[in-house]
């Protein structure tokens, strides 16, 4: 079994053909959406391949070690991830190919009009070990 990362984006990938943004849709144009990706996900986990899926709020904030005391906060500025990376579902599959065919299946989602949205997912495999440095 291998773990991959299917990540949707806001923006920054290929266009894809239904491309109006979410914000243009109708509630029951949203509503059909969340219901196919809620049913993609029940699917994937009767089978087995669901590790986890979430989508994420446009809010965020940075946070870094301040040293001794309270950690330093800032709400900006962000890093490209808050603008582009709109959700994503991990899953666990037997192979390459099987994580491509659930992407292509997961890009069917629809969009505008109820018609799919053709987005391009971006699929990423979870580093199996860690590199190796030789010296």
């Amino acid at each position: 079994m291998a773990k991959y990362l299917l990540l949707k984006h806001y923006r920054g990938a290929p266009a894809p053909r239904n491309a109006v943004p979410m914000d243009r849709w109708t509630q029951d144009e949203i509503t059909a959406h969340m219901q196919f990706m809620q049913d993609f996900a029940d699917r994937l986990e009767r089978s087995g391949e669901l590790v986890d899926a979430q989508a994420l709020a446009p809010s965020g904030t940075w946070v870094q070690y301040g040293g001794e005391g309270e950690p330093a906060v800032t709400d900006g500025p962000f890093a490209e991830t808050k603008d582009l990376i709109a959700g994503w579902m991990a899953i666990d599959v037997d192979s390459y190919e099987r994580a491509v065919e659930l992407a292509g299946q997961l890009s069917a989602a629809p969009g505008a009009g109820g018609e799919p949205i053709f987005e391009w997912l971006e699929l990423r495999p979870f580093m199996a070990e860690p590199p190796t440095i030789e010296g």
